[in-house]
């Protein structure tokens, strides 16, 4: 969406594509309806959030996302954010979401972005810059994160300039060089959720493991086999867990010694 057009257009508008490309009958992600919410928690919070998913679809990648004027502006980050200012992180600009989606975790079963997806972090951000539309019209915002993970001071700078279709889509996030930058390989260190403490196979667990044998995204290469392990585990997992209450259920089951007998009557 060409800048001007994205200055006046209403975050109905502007979540246009992010509809066209779901089937909500059978996507658990957030329509983008929610109204009261976004309104609720606008007037508690004062700087607007950022957040990360991890997301396993046809490949492994980040999503971060801003939020700016009623939607969160998002990048897919194939490598993730790297806390290291020597690394320059290709991150694709894709359709605005839904406010809402900053607290979405789960299973996505089938269509677009089929896969599991992890809220990898989750904070405010604070742009360094007198006008973010502008910085982005020119491929040039320079902002600042307060997460669990990200911290300090960034940049997203856009690549290859315009085309014919208008901006380029693809972007460089970076870190710039504070107390928060180092060698910390942040992506490998903390795969965690920072919502739920868990990680890709124990948020599948939570599904229904044994469907993604059939029509798993990512079949070949290496988030197919990726994909393929995590089901294992995943599998394993929610047997563990069914084997568990059943345990439980049965401890709590009186056995027939134990139950009430009516009192014998006596004779004397």
């Amino acid at each position: 969406m060409p800048p001007s057009t994205r200055r006046s257009a209403s975050a109905k508008q502007k979540l246009s594509e992010y509809r066209r490309k779901r089937n909500f009958a059978s996507t658990p992600e957030p329509t983008g309806d929610a109204r009261a919410k976004q309104q609720k928690r606008k007037a508690k919070v004062k700087l607007p959030m950022f957040c990360v998913q991890k997301h396993l679809a046809s490949s492994l990648h980040y999503d971060f996302r801003l939020e700016h004027k009623g939607v969160l502006l998002s990048w897919a980050i194939p490598k993730g954010p790297s806390l290291n200012p020597a690394d320059k992180r290709l991150a694709m600009q894709t359709e605005d979401h839904p406010l809402d989606y900053g607290d979405f975790e789960g299973v996505i079963p089938e269509g677009y972005g089929a896969g599991v997806v992890v809220l990898w972090d989750k904070g405010t951000w604070e742009p360094e810059v007198d006008d973010v539309d502008r910085a982005i019209a020119k491929g040039d915002l320079k902002f600042k994160l307060n997460g669990v993970k990200l911290k300090g001071s960034w940049v997203l700078v856009r690549t290859r300039g315009f085309s014919s279709n208008g901006p380029s889509r693809s972007w460089l996030l970076i870190k710039h060089r504070d107390a928060w930058a180092g060698a910390v390989d942040v992506v490998e260190s903390f795969p965690q959720s920072v919502k739920t403490g868990r990680d890709f196979a124990e948020i599948l667990a939570e599904d229904q493991p044994e469907v993604w044998e059939s029509h798993r995204p990512g079949k070949g290469g290496a988030s197919g086999k990726l994909m393929q392990k995590l089901i294992k585990e995943a599998t394993t997992l929610r047997a563990s867990r069914e084997g568990a209450h059943k345990k439980v259920a049965a401890a709590r089951k009186p056995s027939r010694s134990k139950r009430t007998r009516a009192p014998v009557k006596s004779n004397r």
